[in-house]
């Protein structure tokens, strides 16, 4: 599967990323800390975008200081914001305090009315759709009303203007009230969806048991879907297509923290897409960026360009064996 272009509406949330500074330092140590752009739709826009594509988001943020500031990093890394609307009352944008060690890592969310899950049906009904190639949304839109039903809504939008719709599962219990609701929820929306992505433990929640993960990443393309990728890990992914399954392994790097490495993968691999690459090579490309934001401070501003991409494939000695 190929993207006609590289130009992305993401349904999806930005918010405010702490990390305790200098790298290293545990959370209740710190006596500073350094502020970024996050939000998972966010983050996968700024890698699009450092890629050479075009991102918009679609979404509410608070109306205050912290919201004109995701806004203002919207900006900054070249994201379309114009659908990004404020919301008041007691709506607050969500803030992660992350920290940036493997040891005892901590990363504290906060998403208590969290001001993206007031996206309305007539926030989503103000997009063209058409001006677009495809739609990306994560999981957490999902989560709660009006949200909800507002994605679904740009699902059905995009379907209609000929959009692929690409979905990834981002899974986040504490969002949820009930496991059984978020399972029947992701898996109406994985039957919409033309490309699902999610890890080995998402799938299996999807399914009701980790054993059938696996089995429902394969059951959606047998409904329809193009792609499925099933990511495992140090392990590597299983991408699962029309045409057969192909495994895929890692680009092993020195990490600095375990966050970051699923929206920079998404970045990397609807990039990859977009560019004409073959679906197995736009893995590969994405497991590549995520193995070097991983390695570096933040999300957002730790996702690589073009060059230094490209310059990371070349230099390293390759994935680990599938």
């Amino acid at each position: 599967m190929q993207l006609t272009g590289k130009s992305f509406v993401i349904i999806g949330r930005a918010g405010m990323d702490f990390y305790p500074d200098p790298p290293g330092t545990k959370t209740e140590e710190a006596t500073q800390f350094f502020a970024c752009l996050g939000g998972s739709s966010a983050n996968i826009g700024v890698a699009i975008c450092k890629l050479g594509g075009q991102a918009a988001l679609v979404t509410r943020v608070s109306d205050d200081a912290i919201g004109r500031f995701a806004i203002n990093q919207l900006a900054h890394y070249g994201i379309d914001h114009k659908h990004v609307a404020p919301v008041g009352g007691e709506a607050r944008n969500s803030l992660a305090v992350v920290e940036s060690r493997i040891e005892d890592h901590q990363s504290v969310i906060y998403r208590n009315g969290a001001a993206d899950f007031e996206m309305t049906v007539d926030d989503v009904s103000a997009v063209d759709y058409v001006s677009y190639d495809a739609l990306i949304t994560t999981g957490t839109v999902f989560a709660a009303e009006p949200s909800r039903s507002a994605a679904f809504a740009a699902f059905q939008r995009a379907k209609d203007a000929g959009l692929p719709l690409i979905f990834d599962i981002d899974y986040r219990p504490y969002s949820w009230p009930s496991a059984e609701m978020a399972a029947e929820v992701y898996s109406r929306a994985g039957a919409m969806c033309d490309v699902i992505v999610g890890n080995d433990l998402e799938f299996g929640f999807m399914a009701g048991s980790y054993e059938k993960g696996l089995d429902k990443a394969r059951d959606l393309v047998r409904q329809g879907a193009k792609i499925a990728v099933y990511k495992m890990g140090e392990q590597g992914a299983i991408t699962i297509t029309a045409d057969g399954e192909v495994r895929t392994g890692i680009y092993r790097t020195e990490a600095l923290k375990p966050t970051g490495a699923g929206d920079s993968f998404m970045g990397g691999f609807v990039s990859g897409l977009a560019d004409g690459l073959a679906v197995k090579d736009a893995v590969l490309q994405g497991s590549a960026a995520a193995a070097m934001v991983v390695a570096r401070v933040g999300c957002a501003p730790a996702m690589p360009t073009r060059i230094e991409l490209d310059d990371f494939i070349n230099g390293h000695p390759g994935p680990s064996p599938a």
